[in-house]
């Protein structure tokens, strides 16, 4: 009779050889979650792995990497026309390895560094997947051409299809796609626009061909990953995947611009993403969904919407990883835990066919304890089905990660700072908990005008021309906001809603069914409505139909307003009326403007790292262009959604 233990070997065993039999890496998964909970199995499995570590790595192969990282790039080595002496160019990776040991909270798992005659690469890996191969710099099937990417390309499939028998991959990396999309493109006359326009994806990359000597820098269209270039006394050229990593090494320093790449043999960076959906003359005419009574007359168009999105959020559900997302409440995170939990059960890496590694979905929300988000966010994980977690944080804890937050977030923007604190006390629960990848809900607002202020737009046109604006500086805020908060802890964030080509869908709309019409009762309609009635049968209704809240307030109100009670009382008068001297680049507009600029002051004291940061007056996260929309904003510069009296249900009183 075998005792319990016994029973338990012999069936760990059993399973075992049949694990060795399949080699499939599903059945490797579901093998040892089976077990998770037994202490002595899983001492087994522990010693199982230390001596197959060979035999594993062979099923490893078989993982896609997947290159949420950071990285560091020096080019240009050479002083004129001689070469470059070797003991300089040791003392410029010694240098180079400081500058990426200042960003390795982006990619904790591994460095990599290549150097050439004329360039040093070096990259800070996060293994979402792959710990044991993948890893960057990339390097060419034919060793000359290297690559570091910080990013994910979603359509890597279909062009590793385009290149079947062309091209040679030396890995299963999705990103390894643009070593062959830049040989094809460089034989066709050197156009990197039409290369990168081929990508799906989010990225920043660096490439260097070092058999011709030239190098190609490249970002997304929208700027959703972060991308620093810069230049030191003797002109060599850097690029990093942020601020810090050039601080005090280079003289000069600037954002490299979204939707642009720079090859070396031209003089400047070259914009690649050019839409239609950017002049208001090209979409005026579109189909409408509804008609001037807010009556729906095409419904096809609100299915584009829905078909589009959820395109995009299964496209980026590829991971061998645990994965979750974030869940304020608000109608763009419901949307996308309500999409993510219905594809979540099967693997989309095998086109639905498989379980899911992962089956339960996992979402998170932050706030104060008894705040708006938090209340939502319950109602809406508890419809959809999700496994959630609540956070709780305190204005203590906050104020004391204000250092911390700056730092990491590399700006002194007002509603940046409000909105990153909370995201990044909650990146760290997530880490903890092991996993390394959520969904977010960014960029909806500037798709569909989901900020209050849109409720003021005169006509179509300036409505329509705002978005444009805003999805123009996506890269200073949000975008910015969500990668770095997250990244301070090695979490990668996916934004489904900027997806390419669902922007397209979404900004190619009629304005006018984006807009808040008067209906007949003599209400404006909701702002974001198309977006809503295209969810509303996936959402309860008190969840779709909720008031747009922004992160920074629906965490609790009580945050901001002891934030600008704090700083009021931090920042005397006299401080604060020579503020133009203290800082004469950007000088602050309020005193919690001054209190955070002087947090930023002392973690990055150059004039370039200053003039990095945006400085334009708005009100409720509008731009400066739209306060022209109402005569009572012009004297306001408050980002606070509540900063529109009249719309929002708690708005300051006048």
């Amino acid at each position: 009779m075998l005792t319990s233990k016994q029973f338990r070997y012999k069936s760990f065993y059993t399973n075992l050889k049949f694990l060795r039999r399949k080699k499939n890496l599903d059945y490797i998964f579901n093998f040892f979650y089976k077990y998770r909970n037994d202490k002595d199995v899983c001492l087994m499995q522990f010693l199982f792995f230390k001596s197959c570590l060979k035999w594993a790595s062979f099923f490893i192969q078989g993982f896609r990497g997947y290159n949420m990282c950071g990285f560091v790039g020096a080019f240009d080595l050479s002083s004129g026309s001689q070469p470059i002496d070797e003991g300089l160019k040791e003392q410029l990776r010694a240098e180079v390895l400081e500058m990426s040991k200042k960003i390795r909270h982006r990619g904790p798992d591994w460095t990599g560094v290549y150097t050439g005659k004329n360039a040093i690469l070096s990259h800070e890996r996060l293994a979402i997947v792959d710990p044991l191969s993948g890893k960057q710099p990339l390097v060419s099937d034919d060793g000359k051409i290297i690559l570091a990417v910080n990013g994910e390309i979603y359509n890597q499939k279909q062009i590793r299809k385009e290149f079947e028998g062309k091209y040679n991959f030396k890995t299963q990396s999705d990103c390894e796609v643009i070593i062959p999309l830049y040989k094809k493109y460089r034989a066709e006359g050197n156009d990197f626009k039409a290369m990168i326009e081929k990508l799906s994806g989010i990225f920043a990359f660096a490439l260097y061909d070092s058999e011709n000597d030239v190098y190609l820098i490249g970002r997304d269209e929208i700027g959703v990953i972060p991308l620093y270039q810069g230049w030191d006394k003797q002109g060599r050229y850097y690029v990093a995947s942020e601020l810090k990593a050039l601080e005090g090494h280079c003289m000069t320093i600037e954002e490299f611009p979204n939707g642009h790449y720079f090859y070396s043999k031209d003089e400047k960076p070259s914009r690649w993403y050019f839409r239609d959906w950017e002049s208001y003359e090209n979409v005026k005419n579109n189909p409408k969904a509804t008609d001037e009574k807010g009556e729906i007359i095409n419904p096809s168009v609100i299915e584009k919407v829905k078909v589009g999105l959820e395109n995009a959020v299964k496209a980026q559900l590829m991971s061998d990883v645990p994965y979750g997302v974030l869940l304020s409440g608000g109608l763009d995170s419901s949307i996308i835990a309500a999409i993510t939990q219905k594809f979540s059960k099967m693997r989309v890496e095998s086109d639905s066919t498989e379980e899911a590694w992962w089956p339960k979905l996992h979402s998170f929300a932050i706030g104060l304890e008894g705040s708006p988000d938090l209340v939502a966010a319950k109602k809406a994980a508890d419809y959809i089905g999700t496994v959630h977690h609540e956070v709780h944080f305190t204005i203590q804890e906050a104020l004391d990660a204000l250092p911390d937050v700056i730092y990491h977030i590399e700006t002194y923007d007002i509603t940046t700072v409000r909105a990153s604190t909370p995201m990044y006390l909650l990146a760290r629960v997530i880490k903890s908990m092991g996993i390394k990848m959520v969904l977010s809900g960014e960029g909806s607002d500037e798709l569909f005008g989901g900020y209050l202020y849109f409720h003021k737009a005169p006509n179509a046109k300036e409505f329509h021309e705002e978005l444009v604006r805003k999805m123009s500086k996506l890269h200073l805020y949000d975008c910015l906001r969500a990668n770095k908060s997250l990244m301070a802890w090695g979490v990668e964030g996916r934004v489904p809603f900027l997806d390419k080509e669902f922007i397209d869908i979404a900004m190619r709309l009629n304005p006018s069914d984006k807009m808040n019409i008067r209906l007949p009762d003599g209400k404006q309609r909701i702002e974001k409505w198309i977006l809503r009635k295209a969810f509303e049968d996936m959402l309860p209704e008190n969840i779709c139909w909720r008031q747009k809240e922004q992160f920074s307030d629906g965490v609790g109100y009580n945050w901001i307003d002891t934030l600008k009670k704090i700083t009021e009382e931090k920042v005397s008068d006299a401080e604060f009326a020579r503020r133009e001297n203290r800082f004469p680049v950007n000088p602050p507009k309020t005193k919690e403007e001054y209190y955070y600029r002087e947090i930023y002051s002392r973690l990055f004291p150059s004039d370039s790292a200053a003039k990095v940061v945006p400085h334009e007056a708005g009100v409720a996260c509008s731009t400066e262009k739209a306060l022209e929309w109402d005569a009572a904003w012009k004297n306001m510069d408050e980002p606070s959604g509540r900063a529109i009296a009249g719309v929002h249900d708690d708005a300051y009183k006048a």
